[in-house]
């Protein structure tokens, strides 16, 4: 019988069986095995061999078709001979019988859908992989004088797939970063956020003030959004030692320096591009060693029984060890860990360490500063 679904299962040209069409043949071989013992031990005529044609069921519930023609095929010569060893074969052992066969067609036809629906929804998650690794490059491990790490949790195990976003770029006025987040999910988010990061990709080598990169970029989610859409994003420049913040309705960044959480709030509130947002930039001093983490709001929405994740009084003992990445590591861990791998949203990282101006580049002067002697 095991050399029969052998011949089915491994002589097809698909290789080794896969771990579920391991399950599904051991539950059924073990399901005929049960009732082999039973239709022997009880030895008065094949009674109980239409309980065989369970087998290819329960195998097409795990199993690929050919594994599930195996177990009927074996499932149908168990009941055969077990008819055959009576004296003379009734009618309603040859209905069992063929019962079996057709409830083997059956099961197998069953398999080859659930296991063309299990194919696609496979090949749907390769492309929501592909399209997310194509809107959100990687990033780093040195962007100009700071060393760059990101990391995209997913709030869903079947695909990483939603509308964070983020982006680092050594431009000719500093190296500049942006991380924010889409309203929704789903392909329109993506598409959206791939929107937002191709025209950041395009001003922020061209605009010397980040308020004109705001305005862009909200002109540019405004043509491509409906009237409650919007995405909330934080522009980051570092030039010679100087950081210039600049804010549209999205969780402030925090700077972790000698130990301390500081987070960086705006100036003045702003709301999120799409809306038309009158941004004020804050402008800090760097030190060598200070390292700043960008997050989208699902880490601030992160929570266990309502109490909700500690991210300042947790930042610099999970972010301030080894490298960048190391430390947004440590972070991802801790995380998991709180919510006990139940996230409600999406969750984007970038942590970025300042490691000294580099030589040749003169003190900063802030970009809206530029902005301003250029007009």
């Amino acid at each position: 019988m095991l050399s029969l679904v052998r011949t089915h299962a491994f002589q097809s040209g698909r290789g080794p069986l896969s771990p579920g069409s391991r399950a599904g043949l051991g539950a059924a071989l073990g399901l005929l095995a049960l009732v082999s013992a039973v239709e022997l031990a009880d030895g008065r005529g094949a009674n109980y061999i239409a309980l065989m044609v369970a087998a290819p069921f329960l195998a097409a519930a795990l199993a690929s078709w050919r594994v599930v023609l195996g177990v009927g095929a074996a499932a149908t010569v168990l009941g055969a001979s077990f008819a055959l060893g009576e004296e003379t074969v009734s009618l309603s052992t040859s209905v069992a019988v063929a019962g079996i066969a057709l409830g083997t067609a059956l099961a197998a036809a069953t398999a080859a859908v659930r296991q063309r629906q299990a194919e696609q929804i496979a090949e749907l998650s390769k492309l929501a992989a592909v399209a997310q690794q194509a809107v959100l490059r990687p990033l780093g491990p040195q962007v100009g004088s700071l060393a760059v790490a990101a990391r995209y949790i997913s709030s869903t195990a079947t695909a990483e797939i939603g509308g964070d976003l983020y982006e680092a770029l050594d431009t000719p006025y500093g190296v500049r970063m942006i991380i924010g987040d889409v309203r929704g999910k789903g392909l329109d988010a993506v598409r959206l956020a791939s929107i937002v990061l191709g025209s950041y990709r395009h001003v922020a080598y061209e605009r010397a003030d980040l308020r004109a990169v705001v305005a862009d970029l909200d002109r540019a989610v405004a043509r491509s959004v409906g009237d409650e859409d919007f995405v909330t994003a934080a522009l980051v420049e570092e030039r010679g030692g100087t950081l210039t913040i600049v804010n549209c309705g999205h969780p402030p960044p925090l700077l972790l320096r000698h130990g301390a959480v500081i987070p960086l709030e705006p100036p003045a509130p702003a709301p999120p591009l799409g809306f038309m947002p009158v941004v004020r930039p804050r402008v800090e001093r760097l030190e060598p060693g200070d390292r700043l983490l960008l997050f989208t709001d699902g880490l601030g929405e992160a929570r266990r029984d309502g109490e909700f994740f500690p991210t300042a009084d947790r930042a610099w003992r999970l972010l301030g060890h080894g490298t960048v990445a190391d430390g947004l590591a440590s972070l991802e861990t801790a995380l998991v860990e709180w919510v006990h791998g139940r996230l409600d949203d999406d969750i984007a990282l970038v942590l970025m360490e300042y490691t000294g101006a580099r030589s040749g580049v003169t003190a900063a002067v802030p970009s809206w500063e530029v902005g301003a002697a250029e007009g």
